[in-house]
């Protein structure tokens, strides 16, 4: 049987042989995904309908579902790792998720390669982020579309390296927040530059009372938002 962790409040019911030492040690002390749990939680407003890009092994997908009158759509591009994430998922009950295996990007449908590396969180459509173990080829559909066709509040994406493309290009029609984890170490800050750029473009503000280092919340809202305590004493 698999072990059952407990991280940020879930269950975790995988196995040591599920994931990567380095993940597996992440999982045990709670370090993993720490921040973006904290951080896109706080993102979601009751009733809103998140895409989530980059699902990973279902933590902060199980999250942002457990925020009231919620509705997640997730994409993960590794088959392995949705089946990880369906695992969570299901463990915590949170039948208000949609997951699916596959790449929503700007543009019309392509087929990309997707790059398998041992650290589950380091596989990407980046050849160059590292040495893989294994590449899977996934046809990707438009985001555009799908953000329309389901009315999306938030999208929420952790993709590796990804948003640059994805961020300077998409439309984003009708979303109003926008939360990812920027990979400066992938594209150095001229790349945030264009993120931050593409995006106030499309009327998106950087919303520091969502952000923390790299976790940066996007809002077209401006409405006035006070701070919690404890998110100024984060932020310090």
């Amino acid at each position: 049987m698999p072990n059952t962790l407990r991280l940020h409040g879930l269950s975790v019911p995988i196995s040591p042989d599920d994931v990567s030492d380095i993940i597996w040690s992440a999982l045990q002390d709670g370090s993993y995904e720490a921040k973006e749990a904290r951080w896109a939680v706080k993102a979601v407003r009751p009733n809103d309908r998140i895409l989530e890009l980059g699902s990973g092994i279902g933590v902060i997908t199980s999250l942002l579902a457990g925020v009231e009158g919620a509705h997640v759509m997730a994409f993960e591009a590794n088959p392995h790792t949705v089946r990880l994430a369906e695992i969570v998922i299901k463990a915590n009950n949170r039948n208000n998720v949609a997951l699916e295996h596959g790449l929503l990007t700007a543009g019309p449908s392509r087929d990309f390669t997707f790059y398998v590396r041992e650290d589950l969180w380091m596989s990407s459509l980046l050849k160059h982020q590292g040495p893989y173990i294994d590449t899977i080829q996934v046809k990707s559909s438009n985001i555009d579309e799908f953000i329309t066709s389901f009315n999306v509040d938030l999208v929420v994406m952790d993709i590796e390296g990804a948003e640059l493309d994805l961020l300077t290009h998409a439309r984003l029609p009708g979303v109003e927040r926008v939360f990812l984890e920027f990979h400066d170490h992938l594209y150095g800050l001229e790349g945030v530059r264009q993120v931050t750029s593409a995006m106030a473009d499309k009327g998106f503000a950087y919303d520091p009372r969502g952000s923390s280092g790299p976790c940066v919340l996007f809002s077209r809202n401006t409405d006035p938002r006070t701070y919690e305590p404890e998110d100024i004493h984060a932020a310090a």
